[in-house]
């Protein structure tokens, strides 16, 4: 099941935002690809923090 509007799997729910919607853009990639939603999931938070690592002038942390 796709993640949108505001829709996020429970395990991003203390993630901050700009990092939820980083993963739930990434995770929703890879349930197209793989339909497999565990995977999806964790490795969607995975890449958006090594993107967030790589890319830290992008996080916009007074989003809440």
């Amino acid at each position: 099941m796709p993640w949108y509007n505001g829709d996020y799997p429970p395990s991003y729910k203390n993630q901050p935002q700009y990092l939820r919607e980083k993963a739930v853009e990434i995770a929703n990639e890879i349930i197209k690809e793989s339909g497999d939603e565990g995977i999806a999931i964790a490795t969607g938070l995975k890449r958006a923090r090594q993107y967030f690592e790589e890319h830290p002038e992008e996080r916009q942390e007074n989003k809440n």
